[in-house]
């Protein structure tokens, strides 16, 4: 079969969505003929890496805007924009690519959004979309709790969310969709009120094998110490894992670790001072990858409270490295952490969320063995499902299964 990809972000070598498109079309070129439209800013990596591991069979199409939107665009400033246009760019591409190459089906990959449509579903063959993300959003019983700054940003967040659900073409691409793919629950309702009929939830994270290996390989923590990784945003929920730390009734010897910055730096950094936490507390700011991993190899315990997140690969990466993950009972997190691997927390109120997290603090804390055993539980659990080859052989079985509808 010969599969059309769409793939706006895709470039190997970096993280976040061009990695989502990058690793998953080149797993899935080991099975099938995959020819990739993606922008033409991703052309020199791609190319510099296909000509230095052959052995990848990968067809990629560039194509983009013309250069004086390109200028316009400089920064991302109209990035939203670009996004769509580069949709109807890519259609008419693929479908001059349809009529020499004759695809079996078209598959959007990246972005993973829901609330923008994909052009490419007009082709008249099978479409699968996704996975796709964004249907989460902070419950409302902590809406209360922000500022007005951090209201507005989650409102205007959820009106553009709701106001593109109106797009008669988002609307069309779930109609077509043969099946639509959901990072979460949440996600997945958002779709079936778009009118998407078949609907599946999977991660769109994964990690590669020898990353795994790689994160296998980091020796558990001879200490208790807490660590939280990511940028220090309102909704990563930080403020709420510091409240808890303060709360938890435990020994002056453990510290907790706080890497990344980010707008709320400020403010967080006051908040330990005000709980009286600060000479425990350690804000690192942004580190490198290989910093990273060696302050993850001194922690025993990943804390990850964010209150709207569709993936969150800092979890999948803290448990291949054998280290437990306490999270909300939301999203992307939810999905990844299972009570063998974690603590996941009911979003009912800041203040039970707070005495939860404090709580499984503190339980982790006294019982290294079952931080331990939870440990080789998240290791189990990355290489049986979020490794990048078992990703592909999910989406593979989705691709024959649509062969079969389609004969």
């Amino acid at each position: 079969m010969r599969i059309l990809i769409s793939a706006y972000a895709c470039r190997p070598n970096i993280g976040s969505e061009p990695a989502i498109g990058w690793n998953l079309s080149k797993q899935l070129a080991e099975n099938w003929d995959i020819w990739v439209i993606t922008r033409q800013n991703n052309q020199p990596e791609i190319t510099k890496y296909l000509e230095h591991n052959q052995q990848v069979k990968l067809n990629v199409i560039y194509c983009d805007l013309p250069r004086w939107f390109q200028y316009f665009n400089k920064n991302q400033r109209l990035v939203h924009l670009h996004y769509y246009l580069w949709q109807i760019v890519a259609y008419f591409l693929g479908r001059r690519l349809h009529k020499k190459l004759n695809f079996s089906l078209v598959h959007h990959i990246t972005y993973v959004r829901y609330w923008s449509p994909s052009f490419l579903a007009l082709l008249p063959i099978p479409f699968i979309w996704g996975p796709v993300g964004g249907g989460e959003a902070t419950p409302q019983c902590l809406l209360k709790d922000l500022n007005p700054r951090e209201l507005l940003q989650e409102l205007s967040r959820f009106l553009i969310h709701r106001l593109s659900e109106w797009d008669p073409f988002l609307g069309l691409t779930a109609k077509r969709s043969q099946i639509a793919l959901a990072t979460t629950e949440d996600t997945a309702r958002r779709l079936a009120k778009l009118g998407a009929k078949n609907i599946k939830v999977l991660s769109q994270l994964g990690l590669e094998d020898s990353e795994i290996d790689r994160l296998s390989r980091i020796k558990p923590s001879q200490k208790c110490r807490f660590i939280s990784i990511g940028r220090l945003l309102h909704w990563k929920g930080f403020h709420l894992s510091l409240q808890a730390f303060a709360a938890a009734n435990l020994p002056l010897t453990i510290d907790y670790w706080v890497i990344g910055d980010g707008p709320d730096y400020a403010r967080l950094t006051e908040l330990a001072e005000d709980l009286n936490i600060a000479d425990r507390v350690h804000f690192m700011g942004k580190l490198s990858r290989e910093e990273t991993l060696s302050k993850l190899q001194e922690a025993s315990v990943l804390v990850h409270p964010s209150l709207h997140d569709s993936g969150a690969l800092v979890c999948a990466e803290a448990m291949a490295a054998g280290r437990p993950v306490i999270c909300l009972d939301l999203g992307g997190p939810a999905l990844q952490v299972t009570q063998d691997t974690g603590i996941k927390i009911p979003a009912q109120s800041a203040e039970k969320i707070v005495q939860s997290l404090s709580e499984a603090m503190v339980y982790l804390a006294k019982h290294p063995d079952i931080c331990a055993q939870m440990g080789i539980a998240s290791q189990q659990r990355v290489r049986n499902t979020l490794s990048w080859s078992i990703k592909a052989k999910e989406i593979s079985t989705i691709y024959d299964d649509c062969a079969v509808v389609q004969s």
